[in-house]
C-alpha cells in the first residue's frame, strides 16, 4: 500500500488531496468537505502556489479549477505533468463552464484529467476524490506487480 493512502474501509480510500482554486469560498468549502471525509487536504489559491505546494506536500490526487488568473488549469496541468513524480498523479479539473471546447477537452483528457462541472456537493466531491485515489492505488499496485515479475 502507498504511504498516505488509507484503505481501512475498502469502499472509501482516503489520502492526500491538493485543491487549487482562486475562489477562496470554493477552496475552503472543498477543503472542509474532504477533511470531513477523512482526507488530508492542502490548498493553493493560484496555479503557481499549487505547483509550489506539490513540492512541499506531494499529493495522491489533485482537484483544480479550470479558470484561474495568470495561469489557467490547462497550463497548470501541463506544468504538473512535466514533473516526473507527478506524471501519473490522478487529477480532476472542475469548471462552471458547461460548454468546454472540444480541443480543450481533448487536451485535458490527453493529460489524464477527469472533468467535473460545478457545483459539486459533498457526495459528488467525495466520490470524485474516491475515484481519483482508487485510480492511483490501482496504478501503484500494477507498478508493484511489474517490479516483482
Amino acid at each position: 500500500m502507498t504511504p498516505g493512502l488509507d484503505t481501512r474501509d475498502a469502499e472509501h480510500l482516503t489520502g492526500t488531496v491538493l485543491i487549487v482554486d482562486d475562489d477562496e469560498n470554493t477552496l475552503q468549502s472543498y477543503a472542509r468537505m474532504l477533511r470531513l471525509k477523512g482526507h488530508t487536504v492542502f490548498t493553493a489559491d493560484s496555479a503557481e502556489d499549487g505547483l509550489r505546494e506539490v513540492e512541499r506536500h506531494p499529493p495522491d490526487a489533485v482537484i483544480f479549477d479550470l479558470r484561474m488568473p495568470l495561469m489557467d488549469g490547462l497550463a497548470f496541468l501541463r506544468r504538473l505533468r512535466t514533473r516526473e513524480e507527478q506524471r501519473t498523479t490522478p487529477v480532476a479539473i472542475v469548471t462552471g463552464d458547461y460548454f468546454v471546447e472540444d480541443t480543450l477537452g481533448a487536451d485535458l483528457h490527453a493529460l489524464g484529467a477527469e472533468i467535473q462541472f460545478k457545483p459539486l456537493w459533498l457526495d459528488d466531491l467525495d466520490a470524485l476524490a474516491g475515484r481519483l485515489l482508487a485510480g492511483r492505488e490501482g496504478l501503484l499496485v500494477r507498478r508493484q506487480r511489474a517490479l516483482t515479475q
